[in-house]
């Protein structure tokens, strides 16, 4: 019997400000775009018609309260969504470079999302789950790591597949050395990883990507490996098939915000729809042929949750590219 929710995500929703333009005063303008990775991710599946529901704390706060209603309004289930009339909304301020890379600054000390406990958890949303997803935000601090390992416990107990994004961002854990300790723990936990090239670099210690690849899938035995590169495209990892696609790089690019979400949300539309045993080089192929499609689309976008590709504009992407 099909589950109630496809996907469900546990972590961080919040603020991202991201850079847009300069005022007549000459003062940087900021814009206040919704925006957490794994709501990213669930934003893009709602797009594909997929059922997703959220896990998480924000303030009782202006920006509280506008998240929550963005979730509702994009379709993502928000009854995990705990709002904290004690916490303060974490945001975070994305200063965009030319080459359209990014710098963060955090206001998160701490944040609503750190706060998250685990008597707070429902598990019914994980019962009804097919996939569960989290990254490494929810794992900066005790009282959320201890919740984020629950769920993945509870998740593996409902027999739900595990998905990981470690999407590091070093200014918010206290040492590299523990982040290393926590990412190396989800890496045990998964059956779907989605990881950016400078962090398999970071991680493993190796230059080339396909050595560092084949340490992690040895050491955790991770059925299939996603590796986003940015411009450079992207590769999936799979059995003894490694499938690499170009990316759509575009001249209206205007910043990356939300693009490794975007392509990860698609990469589980792809599992959800044709079963992680029953993958080969074509079905790996499709995926990722459309997962950069959307995620090149969102880069021409200011922020990433609310403005999410539908399916038919990346298949008329793909076909005009």
């Amino acid at each position: 019997m099909k589950k109630e929710f496809d996907v469900v995500a546990l972590g961080e929703l919040l603020i991202d400000f991201t850079d847009n333009g300069v005022s007549e005063q000459g003062n940087t303008i900021f814009e206040a775009n919704p925006g957490g990775a794994p709501c990213n991710v669930l934003a893009m599946l709602q797009k594909l018609g997929d059922r997703t529901a959220f896990i998480g704390k924000v303030g009782e706060d202006i920006f509280g309260t506008k998240l929550k209603g963005v979730l509702e309004e994009v379709g993502i289930n928000t009854t995990g969504l705990i709002v904290d009339k004690d916490a303060r909304t974490t945001l975070a301020f994305v200063q965009t470079f030319e080459d359209g890379d990014r710098d963060f600054s955090f206001y998160r000390n701490p944040g609503a999302d750190m706060l998250l406990t685990e008597d707070e958890i429902d598990e019914k949303l994980i019962k009804h789950s097919e996939i569960f997803h989290f990254g490494t935000l929810s794992m900066t601090h005790k009282g959320v790591r201890k919740a984020t390992k629950k769920v993945i416990k509870m998740a593996k107990e409902h027999g739900a597949l595990i998905s990981f994004d470690p999407n590091l961002r070093p200014p918010l854990w206290e040492s590299l050395e523990e982040a290393k300790e926590q990412v190396a723990y989800g890496l045990g936990k998964c059956d779907i990883l989605k990881i950016s090239d400078n962090e398999i670099q970071w991680f493993t210690g190796e230059e080339d990507y396909d050595k560092g690849i084949e340490k992690l899938r040895k050491e955790y035995g991770i059925p299939l490996v996603v590796l986003s590169m940015g411009k450079d495209g992207s590769r999936a990892y799979y059995k003894d098939i490694k499938v690499d696609k170009p990316a759509f790089v575009q001249e209206k690019t205007i910043e990356t915000t939300g693009a490794g979400d975007t392509f990860g949300g698609c990469c589980l539309h792809h599992i959800l729809k044709y079963g992680i045993d029953n993958l080969n080089e074509e079905k790996l192929d499709e995926m990722l042929t459309f997962a950069n499609a959307a995620a090149s689309i969102v880069t021409t976008r200011k922020g990433a949750l609310r403005v999410m590709p539908a399916k038919n504009e990346v298949e008329e992407f793909i076909r005009t590219y």
